[in-house]
């Protein structure tokens, strides 16, 4: 387990048991087509076969896939399940780092700073399988999460842009 404290509350990352990577699929799945979706990466027929098919190409034995990394959030204070963690272990530029797949807070417990506790956590949990850095992805849509990341010290690497033209406009 890997615990970070930060102001009044902390945030503890236990490893994800099987029921609670069940239930985290059943809405990761979905959230991602729709993620997609809005992105305009995919349309709304083929998105939820894609998200399906990309779970299972990554995670192909489940919380056993190696070098996966998958921890449910808590607040250690109560021990209530309040968001999940994902990273995996990759090569980039030649050496091992982590990638951020996802970081999930239910709605109700947002704005509360787990989100931010979780991520030193999950650096903490890195630098304990050896890695050397964090990358992750977000979507452009999602500026939320770009200014959590920004504050944290995340910086952009790659930016993709795209501009609909003609009659039919992306949705």
């Amino acid at each position: 387990m890997v615990t970070t404290e930060a102001s009044n509350a902390s945030t503890l990352l236990s490893p994800m048991s099987e029921p609670e990577f069940a239930d985290y699929l059943e809405f990761a799945i979905p959230d991602f087509a729709a993620d997609k979706v809005n992105a305009g990466q995919w349309s709304t027929d083929e998105a939820l076969e894609l998200a399906r098919q990309g779970y299972d190409e990554l995670l192909p034995q489940g919380l056993a896939t190696p070098g996966h990394f998958l921890y449910t959030v808590r607040n250690q204070a109560t021990g209530a399940a309040v968001g999940m963690v994902w990273f995996a272990a990759q090569a980039r530029a030649g050496r091992q780092i982590a990638f951020i797949y996802d970081v999930y807070i239910v709605p109700e417990h947002q704005r509360q700073g787990h989100a931010k506790r979780a991520l030193a956590a999950m650096e903490d949990a890195a630098l304990s399988q050896g890695l050397s850095g964090i990358a992750l992805h977000v979507f452009g849509h999602n500026a939320a999460a770009q200014a959590l990341y920004r504050q944290l010290g995340f910086e952009a690497t790659n930016i993709n842009m795209f501009k609909a033209v003609g009659t039919e406009v992306a949705q």
